[in-house]
């Protein structure tokens, strides 16, 4: 897969489709921009665009190196922006990367392993003319806020599974597939929080920082997804905290089970304990041993066992250890 959409806009709207070795001149004015996007480029088709449009030879490498991590630089008159899009597979984040590239009349965004395209995103911006003809850096805003909006329902599904998995825990122990899924959920929410963190930086540098081809008009937008991104980190704050607590509360109740069982166990030990020694006291068969010879001896005997376990089981009882 390679060029998805390559058109040019004149006032919001789409003009032509274009090459992307076409050379188009538009105006001072912000009017007029190009839109290319593509997916899992070539390296000659990156030279072509790096030919055409004057792209910087490090952004362009880092464009095509799928692990970066999110960020912006400054190219002269030029950004270099690079988002991380995150979905759901298997139980696990998987992870692509958005990178574009925007200059005064142009944005190319390349994708590298991301399964959400930006055809839907491309046709609801095109039905909106008014907020499209603010030029490359709405649609810079437009593509970040599409990427973060992405993380939500990731984030949303683990607290969900989280949510079950601490109902379950009040009922019954957490095997050790459970255990070991709450470790794994652990380590993918902070693996997605070192891509969070960043994306906050970027999202705060292009609300606050004068920076080249983004109007002062447009920064508010910004502003959107710097807020997107702060809530997915405090949801995942959270999420971590629950997770936490589940395995503590896990071990608790399993503790206190223990316990319980240990004194169930105890107290059996101690009602059985007294026919034990008595029996064993008179199954010693010496000659010469009191009350062998008593007519009621034996009925005495159980009697004394029977009320002495009664009177223990009562004991036992009130201290809940039965």
């Amino acid at each position: 897969m390679t060029v998805i959409a390559a058109f040019l806009y004149r006032n919001g709207q789409r003009v032509r489709e274009i090459a992307i070795d076409e050379t188009v001149e538009c105006p001072q004015d912000k009017s007029e921009f190009v839109w290319i996007g593509i997916a899992d480029p070539t390296e000659a088709e990156m030279q072509t665009l790096k030919d055409t449009y004057g792209l910087h030879p490090l952004a362009v490498e880092d464009a095509l190196k799928a692990r970066q991590l999110p960020k912006i630089d400054i190219y002269g008159d030029q950004l270099f922006v690079v988002a991380r899009t995150a979905r759901l597979e298997d139980g696990k984040i998987a992870y692509g990367q958005t990178a574009m590239f925007v200059g005064h009349s142009h944005i190319i965004s390349v994708r590298l392993g991301s399964a959400r395209g930006h055809t839907g995103l491309r046709r609801e911006l095109e039905a909106n003319p008014t907020q499209l003809s603010h030029g490359v850096d709405y649609v810079l805003h437009a593509i970040l806020d599409f990427i973060v909006d992405g993380y939500l329902p990731i984030v949303e599904n683990i607290e969900e599974e989280v949510l079950e998995m601490e109902q379950r825990t009040v009922d019954n122990f957490l095997g050790r597939s459970e255990i070991t899924r709450i470790f794994g959920l652990r380590r993918e929410l902070i693996r997605f929080q070192h891509v969070l963190a960043p994306m906050s930086e970027v999202a705060n540098k292009l609300v606050r920082a004068d920076l080249p081809g983004i109007d002062a008009e447009v920064r508010p937008y910004f502003n959107d997804v710097l807020d997107h991104v702060r809530r997915v980190q405090a949801m995942v704050d959270d999420l971590r905290e629950v997770l936490a607590s589940v395995f503590e509360f896990s071990n608790l109740l399993e503790q206190q089970r223990t316990g319980a069982i240990t004194r169930q166990l105890a107290a059996w030990a101690a009602i059985l304990a007294v026919p034990t020694a008595i029996a064993g006291i008179y199954g010693m068969n010496f000659e010469h041993m009191p009350e062998l010879k008593t007519t009621y001896g034996y009925f005495v005997v159980l009697a004394v066992i029977l009320v002495i376990c009664a009177l223990l089981y009562v004991r036992f009882k009130r201290l809940r250890w039965l």
